[in-house]
Parts: C-alpha cells; sequence; structure tokens
C-alpha cells in the first residue's frame, strides 16, 4: 500500500511535512507543531549534538538520520523518505501561519489539487519587527507540491524547487524566525557565503575585481531604494548593509579559492 493510498484520519490532510534539521532544538517543536494538519510528519537530521531527534519525536514525526552533504542533496534523500503523495517543505525556522493552514485545507477540500505545485509568501520576524520591504516580502516559495512531480535542483547554500507542470499561488504566511539578533545572522551569513563561494568555484565562476568592489554598493541601493527597505526603519537599513556585506564576503571568499587558498 503506498501513502496515497493510506486511509487518513479525519481532518489530515495527504501531506507529509518534511524538515531537513541539525541542532534545531530551539525550533523543532514549534515548527513541526504548527504542521498538525499533516498525516506525516518527517524528520531528516543531519547529526545533531543537541535533543533536535528527541524533540521531533515527542512533536510526532518519523526521524531519520544522513549526514549532511549539502542543501539539495539533503533535501532530495528526505523526499525519497516520503509518503504521502503530496510534500510541503519546511526550514526548522518557519511556522505554518494560520491563514496558511487554512488555505492548504481549502485547497484540498476542494478536491485534488489542479497544479502540481503551489507558492506561499514568506513573512520574517527580525530586529524586533515583522519585515517588509527590502526584497524581504512577500518573499514567495515553492514549498508544496505533488512528490512524483517534483525535485530540488537549486545552487547551495540555497535550494530551489523545480515542479513538472504548473504552478499555483496559496495565501497567508509561511513565518520565518531565521535570526536570533544581528550576532547570529552575520554567524549564519559566514556559512551561507562560504557555500556559496565554494558553489560558484566549482561552476567555473570567477570574482572579477570590478564584480566585487560594485555588488556590495548596488545590492545596498536595490534593498534600500528599490526594493523599499527604509520602510521598515533603523532595521531596514541594518538589513541593506547586511545585504551588501553578503556580497563583498561572497566575492572575497571566490577570489580567495581562485588563488588556490582555503575559506572557512
Amino acid at each position: 500500500m503506498t501513502g496515497g493510498d493510506q486511509i487518513l484520519s479525519p481532518g489530515l490532510l495527504p501531506i507529509t511535512v518534511f524538515v531537513i534539521a541539525q541542532d534545531e532544538e530551539g525550533n523543532i517543536a514549534d515548527c513541526l507543531l504548527s504542521a498538525g494538519f499533516a498525516a506525516e510528519l518527517l524528520v531528516l537530521d543531519g547529526g545533531s549534538r543537541d535533543r533536535t531527534p528527541e524533540l521531533a519525536r515527542a512533536a510526532g514525526a518519523i526521524v531519520a538520520h544522513r549526514a549532511f552533504d549539502g542543501m539539495n542533496s539533503q533535501k532530495n534523500a528526505a523526499l525519497a523518505r516520503c509518503s504521502q503523495p503530496w510534500v510541503l517543505n519546511l526550514d526548522a525556522d518557519e511556522r505554518v501561519g494560520p491563514e496558511l493552514r487554512s488555505s492548504l485545507e481549502a485547497l484540498f477540500a476542494a478536491g485534488e489539487p489542479a497544479c502540481a505545485g503551489y507558492t506561499m509568501p514568506r513573512r520574517a520576524f527580525h530586529l524586533g519587527r515583522w519585515i517588509r520591504g527590502g526584497g524581504w516580502y512577500p518573499d514567495r516559495k515553492l514549498r508544496l507540491f505533488r512528490r512524483s512531480a517534483g525535485r530540488f535542483a537549486g545552487r547551495d547554500p540555497h535550494d530551489k524547487v523545480v515542479v513538472d507542470g504548473p504552478v499555483g499561488e496559496l495565501q497567508g504566511d509561511l513565518l520565518h524566525y531565521a535570526y536570533r539578533d544581528l550576532a547570529h545572522h552575520r554567524a549564519k551569513m559566514d556559512g551561507y557565503t562560504t557555500a556559496a563561494a565554494r558553489s560558484a568555484f566549482a561552476a567555473g565562476r570567477r570574482a572579477a575585481l570590478p564584480r566585487m568592489l560594485l555588488a556590495p554598493p548596488l545590492r545596498f541601493l536595490k534593498a534600500y531604494l528599490l526594493r523599499a527597505g527604509f520602510r521598515d526603519g533603523a532595521a531596514g537599513l541594518v538589513l541593506a548593509w547586511m545585504a551588501a556585506r553578503y556580497e563583498w564576503h561572497r566575492y572575497r571568499k571566490l577570489r580567495r579559492l581562485c588563488r588556490g587558498q582555503e575559506v572557512a
């Protein structure tokens, strides 16, 4: 009997909600509890040294283990373990908001969804407020898709879902609690820029000095002015600066790799 043939408990949707996680004991329970509408919860743990697996099981999830070897590889490995005909991918620091949950329930109440995948807006809480400008919102993500029609095919550290078929839109926000504070933001960004530089180097890209110098200020202007980061006050200014900082370190690390130097 396949996952799609299983008889669901009343009120549960034919969805596997899956999360790849590592050392997420502060987030994993709230993430999974927000997805209580799903017939299956799955956590693929990359080698946690904290209570992430234990807390995930307590929240009703199946927990599997696999050493982390890249965002897209890990997510495709998790996808292969899902049993339901539809999947919804969440990060551990995300929550399904009440309006999004209602939108999902309405989608399946109308019968088999018409599209192969669905996007949803993601709203981030950072620096003490919900961020609206700077390109942070609506930040639509394709997260719900028919299991047989989708796969992850992005460039690390960023994942991208590719589906075979039309893509629709859902209403209601996916709530994102990405950073505890600015120091946490900087620490995570350091990991992202290292992964991005290594991925770009492996793809044969090079970091020309003019682009390295121009990319950060252009990114700042785009985030703060063109994408209305100023709407978020001081937080918008800080986040535009962080966007510029990301570009600088990404290109700096790529140049180091091109010179045969290691990056961390």
